[in-house]
């Protein structure tokens, strides 16, 4: 008994240490980037930073403004596209699917998570990008925040899929039992119990979708066109905003870190704790509306 007892709190400690060290690797990280970054902005300045509408290292103008709208369009472009195809696929995976289509269709959904983003990257340059300049618009190259969208939408899909399929099968099974009784449909149930019961969990693998598009460093290079122009519309019809070419944040840094030196690689890290930020303020949000869903 004594020795049950010894394990039980050993493996206690050794969890709580292992939660600890987690932390403090993020605090750590964190702390390096902000010290590396902080030349950048005593000199610079993180007004003129995040104002800015220019980056040209040589000519001493560090403006990093179109890059953030850069990133944050290819974001919501990519949830946009990714979010209902992914939901509909855990709907389908946990409640719908008969068990020999689900072991085929899952371990699929999953191996999306394995492919090196640089195949995702070959992938749209040699076929998405073509079929995007097939949009008659002036202007289009197929290079741009679209076809950045698509690919980043279909690699951020089995993040969102997993977790809410897990957050939908955990649904205690009385829900659709008492939905059942009262005369809902199974589509019915699904979207008027099981959804918002799993709201949670769901909202859980999107804010991980968001993070892993925002973080996407190599695909994007390669078919967002990597222009440090400030995204506007290619005519008059606003929606023509997502065949402009961009560049953004994790990009910038990913090109440029190789040969940087003095203030300009300080505004490189720089550049990973404004993004850095951009990843907590959205994690912030989701859990304020998830708190005021629950209140």
């Amino acid at each position: 008994m004594k020795l049950t007892y010894l394990v039980d709190r050993s493996i206690k400690y050794i969890l709580l240490v292992c939660a600890l060290l987690s932390v403090f690797i993020l605090f750590l990280i964190a702390v390096f980037t902000l010290r590396e970054g902080l030349e950048a902005f005593q000199t610079i300045g993180v007004g003129q930073m995040l104002s800015g509408t220019v980056w040209r290292p040589g000519q001493d103008q560090y403006g990093i403004l179109a890059m953030i709208l850069g990133s944050v369009l290819v974001t919501i472009g990519a949830i946009a596209i990714g979010v209902p195809f992914a939901l509909g696929c855990a709907i389908f995976l946990a409640e719908v699917a008969p068990d020999n289509v689900r072991a085929i269709v899952r371990p699929a959904v999953e191996l999306l998570a394995g492919i090196p983003s640089v195949v995702y990257g070959l992938v749209g340059m040699v076929v998405l990008v073509p079929m995007v300049r097939q949009i008659p618009v002036p202007g289009n190259s197929g290079y741009g925040l679209l076809s950045a969208s698509i690919v980043l939408a279909v690699m951020i899909l089995p993040t969102i899929t997993n977790i809410a399929e897990d957050a939908i099968r955990a649904v205690p099974q009385s829900y659709r039992e008492g939905a059942f009784a009262l005369g809902s449909t199974h589509w019915q149930t699904i979207t008027g119990v099981i959804l918002p019961a799993a709201r949670s969990g769901i909202i859980a693998g999107i804010i991980l979708g968001v993070g892993r598009a925002l973080g996407e460093t190599m695909a994007m290079i390669m078919v967002i066109g990597n222009s440090v122009v400030l995204p506007k519309p290619l005519n008059d019809n606003p929606i023509t905003i997502f065949l402009r070419q961009a560049r953004t944040l994790t990009g910038n840094i990913a090109v440029e870190i190789g040969y940087a030196t003095g203030v300009h690689e300080s505004a490189l890290f720089a550049t990973g704790v404004i993004l850095f930020m951009l990843i907590m303020l959205v994690n912030i949000a989701a859990r304020m509306l998830m708190k005021e869903r629950h209140a």
